[in-house]
């Protein structure tokens, strides 16, 4: 019986969903849609909808700007950000069309900052891995999991604003605490799968069925977007015949799509234009040569001691990236950035620029030979999994206990953890880098820290311009080298945590 049906009016009705235009179908395929109006035309009001994107990259636009368009309001957004001023989900920041944001990240979007404080839009804060995961298990059927990421931040322990009452005035909402179990000696938190309703997704190219393929960074979370959406649109820049696009690289399966429309004019902006020119000298740049630029240097230079051939290794932003200046050219190591990429390269020339090949940062970069590209999901499994050998971090504040808080001050704007809470429960070693003291000569190594953590007993080591402390496997502080123009008085005078001081003290 079904071996008789044609291709004709059978299969073309099991691809009909709900009181939609009439568009050409193929089979099994996708409904191709003229337009991404057309696409989007049956969504409701308070709908949630998953982004792909991270930054501006990946970003479904065309998509965007019909729901813009459309006006749909109270809109539940799941994505890692919401873009940037006039960019992206700024967009439907700007018309108010936003109920919820649940991201790992926000920026430095002014538009959220004035609404979210005015208690005009709801804000849920995840971290990058967790959002990723949680997308994925979404589309895999699995309702939660367990994860050390979290554990001991507010996440795990709730009490972070999520609401303010309108005008600000008051908190109407905090978050809540999350399940705790044991497992092997250790904490573990619970975390929901994250369904949406509709998922918006940017592809490269498709071909008639469905079948996706990203280009470059731009997969991100596009993937586990579309997995996760009980119905997922998906825009491309071009569609092909079936068969054209090789079984090899088809990164999105088009069981997973609904619809597809073709974008038009992309634009496609660039955060970050970090190029190189001929003959620059990295390391001679002039940067260095400012006061602050000639700490950071020096903290970069000693961090970079810390790695060792075959290595794989992750960088934060900030002071971490540097210590790609300082390596030694001997050793073969590879970077992984979080937003997809192993093997990640250097800064391009300005012919190699493409906007579609960004690191964590929303910097312009290259990739290796032998690198790669995954979604956020697969990028934070190796973290997670314990595939990375070495991270770098930035910090605001080292307990002596080896926690650290590097990702939110109470009382200004929330950026977001991103993805340091998955890193510092993930990573083999964890590697701190920042300045000694504030700009106002304040400790930054304490007793306890005063700001919200990102992890508790996490730190391995922490490298600041005066000195080096690592801790032992009993989880006490040691200071193991002093810098050549300090000293242990100095920095005893400039440290509020109690170390113990190495026999074999070291100086750099």
């Amino acid at each position: 019986m079904w071996n008789r049906m044609s291709k004709g009016s059978h299969l073309k009705n099991l691809t009909v969903r709900g009181a939609l235009p009439a568009v050409a179908s193929r089979g099994f395929s996708a409904r191709i849609f003229d337009t991404a109006a057309e696409a989007i035309a049956d969504i409701p009001h308070g709908a949630t909808i998953g982004f792909g994107g991270f930054g501006l990259v990946g970003i479904p636009e065309k998509l965007i700007e019909a729901i813009r368009d459309k006006g749909t309001q109270d809109i539940t957004v799941v994505s890692n950000e919401c873009g940037v001023d006039g960019h992206g989900l700024d967009q439907l920041l700007v018309n108010k069309q936003i109920k919820k944001l649940i991201c790992s990240f926000v920026g430095n979007n002014h538009n959220f900052e004035d609404q979210y404080f005015n208690g005009e839009v709801e804000l849920e804060l995840v971290p990058q891995g967790s959002l990723a995961e949680q997308l994925r298990a979404a589309g895999a059927g699995i309702p939660a999991y367990y994860t050390r990421t979290g554990v001991g931040s507010v996440v795990g322990e709730g009490g972070m604003v999520s609401k303010f009452a309108l005008g600000g005035e008051s908190i109407e909402k905090t978050t809540l605490g999350k399940e705790m179990r044991i497992f092997n000696n250790m904490r573990y938190l619970m975390v929901n799968a994250i369904n949406t309703d509709y998922g918006f997704v940017k592809g490269h190219v498709a071909d008639e069925y469905g079948n996706v393929h990203f280009n470059k960074a731009a997969m991100n979370f596009n993937i586990d977007i579309a997995k996760s959406a009980k119905t997922s649109i998906v825009e491309v820049e071009k569609i092909v015949p079936a068969g054209e696009i090789d079984p090899h690289h088809v990164q999105l399966p088009h069981i997973y799509v609904d619809r597809l429309i073709v974008g038009k004019d992309y634009k496609k902006p660039i955060e970050h234009y970090t190029i190189k020119k001929e003959g620059e000298d990295i390391k001679a740049n002039a940067h260095f040569n400012t006061p602050d630029g000639k700490i950071k240097k020096k903290i970069a230079e000693r961090a970079a001691n810390f790695v060792k051939d075959r290595m794989y290794i992750n960088l934060g932003i900030g002071i971490p990236v540097l210590i790609t200046n300082f390596l030694d050219p001997e050793l073969f190591v590879t970077f992984q950035s979080e937003n997809g990429i192993l093997g990640l390269g250097g800064f391009p020339f300005e012919h190699e620029v493409d906007p579609d090949l960004i690191n964590a940062g929303k910097q312009v970069v290259t990739v290796v030979k032998g690198g790669s590209f995954m979604s956020s999901s697969e990028t934070f499994g190796m973290i997670r999994g314990g595939h990375i050998d070495i991270t770098f971090l930035g910090g605001m504040e080292v307990s002596e206990s080896g926690n650290l808080a590097n990702w939110i001050i109470p009382g200004k704007m929330v950026k977001g953890m991103g993805g340091a809470m998955d890193l510092v429960s993930g990573a083999k070693q964890r590697v701190v880098v920042m300045q000694h003291c504030t700009k106002h000569g304040k400790a930054k190594i304490l007793r306890e820290c005063n700001l919200p953590l990102t992890g508790t007993k996490c730190v391995s080591a922490l490298v600041t311009e005066k000195a080096v402390f690592q801790w032992d496997k009993l989880g006490k502080m040691h200071l193991t080298d002093v810098a050549s123009e300090s000293s242990v008085e100095d920095i005893r005078a400039n440290t509020e945590a109690i170390f113990v001081v190495d026999d074999d003290l070291k100086t750099f």
